[in-house]
This record gives structure tokens, C-alpha cells and sequence, in this order.
């Protein structure tokens, strides 16, 4: 790898955010850009620091973080979130994937896992721990399909085989890799099915893909 994954931390714990700082500093493939107690000045934050990837927590003072991600995605829609936190609730997750969060890890998680997460993200991928991602899964199984007239998205074909590998499992640079098309060409066009699906995440974006059998 050449350039090192640039990560911005935004939890109101000092303690948490040096652990995390810490634990970043030992891999030799990332780096802290910054480290912020709030996102009170998020836009100026983001902008400054330039990051790759984003690590959330949820319970800030000032504006919380699933305040922040709906903000992020308007102002720095390619830069994806990973919400880092201790709340596995149902509202919380949901709310976060519904704001545009990409990723969604438990603060307990292993240190490795954890960096394993970092760089999935970046390369394109969604990160869950395991029990929010069944959580992830159950919550959207449980959503009603709109009727069959509602299922036309006007994808291009070139959409539509981007999506299709994305519900396989594939990440950004897998595609990219298959499809014989740069990873920033990749983004555009996940850019484009997120406005046309009308969805704000990754999962969102499989979820109804697979719930309205857009593909068939």
C-alpha cells in the first residue's frame, strides 16, 4: 500500500479516543488525522483533516453522531462511516444505517478485528459485528416490499452489475477488479444507485435490492 488510510476519531472519551489513536498508530498501513471530542465543527474538521475513514461514536454532547453521519453524507458523501460505539439497539443501528453510516462496530471489539474493520471500509466494504449485522439483516427482512410498481429504478446495466457483485459480498475494490473499472469509477457509480434507490448506505442499497428483487 502506498499512502497511509487517513482516520479521523470523533468520541467525547479522551481516554477512548487515545486507545484508539494508539491501537492505529501500531499498524503501519494507517494514521490518525484527527481525534475530536464533538463534531460541533464538523464541516471545518472534516475539511482540515482530509480522512479516508471515519470513526463515530453515537453519544456526543452538542450534536450526536448519527446527527453528524446525515451531515457527512451531505457535505463528504464518498468519505464512509463507521459508528464505534457500545449501543447494540435496535433504534440506534437502524437510525445510524438509515443516516448513511457503511459500518457499525461494538467499542468491545478486538483490537485487530477492529483494524481489520478500518481497512474493509476503505477498500469498500461494511463492517458488522457479527450480532448487529443479524440484527442489520432481521431488521430489514421485517420492512414491508412495496408493491412491483415501485421496483423501476432506471439503473444502467453498468449499475446494475456494480449492485449485483455488492449484494454478492464484493467490496469496492473487488468490483473494481472484476469489472475491469478504476475503484473511483466504482464510487461513481455507487454514488448514482444510492440517489436513484433513494437509500443513504451500502446496506441500505443491498437490503432493498434483495427485498425488491431489483436484479431478477
Amino acid at each position: 500500500m502506498g499512502e497511509k488510510i487517513s482516520i479521523v476519531i470523533f468520541d467525547d472519551s479522551k481516554n477512548i479516543r487515545d486507545a484508539i489513536a494508539t491501537l492505529i498508530a501500531s499498524n503501519d498501513e494507517m494514521r490518525v488525522a484527527g481525534s475530536f471530542a464533538d463534531a460541533r465543527d464538523l464541516k471545518q474538521q472534516l475539511e482540515t483533516t482530509k480522512p479516508d475513514v471515519i470513526l463515530m461514536d453515537i453519544d456526543m454532547p452538542y450534536i450526536n453522531g448519527i446527527e453528524a453521519v446525515k451531515e457527512i453524507r451531505i457535505s463528504f458523501p464518498t468519505i464512509p462511516v463507521m459508528m464505534l460505539t457500545v449501543f447494540d439497539d435496535e433504534d440506534r443501528i437502524f437510525n445510524s444505517i438509515r443516516a448513511g453510516a457503511v459500518g457499525y462496530m461494538l467499542k468491545n471489539t478486538n483490537p485487530l478485528k477492529l483494524l481489520d474493520a478500518i481497512r474493509e471500509m476503505y477498500l469498500g466494504g461494511a463492517p458488522m459485528t457479527p450480532s448487529i449485522a443479524r440484527k442489520v439483516m432481521e431488521l430489514f427482512q421485517n420492512q414491508k416490499t412495496p408493491t412491483a410498481a415501485s421496483k423501476n429504478y432506471n439503473l444502467s446495466e453498468r449499475e446494475k452489475d456494480v449492485l449485483r457483485l455488492l449484494v454478492d459480498g464484493k467490496a469496492y475494490k473487488m468490483i473494481s477488479d472484476e469489472l475491469g473499472i478504476s475503484y473511483e469509477t466504482v464510487r461513481t457509480h455507487m454514488k448514482h444507485i444510492y440517489e436513484k434507490l433513494h437509500v443513504a448506505s451500502m446496506t441500505e442499497a443491498v437490503a432493498k435490492a434483495i427485498q425488491q428483487k431489483i436484479l431478477n
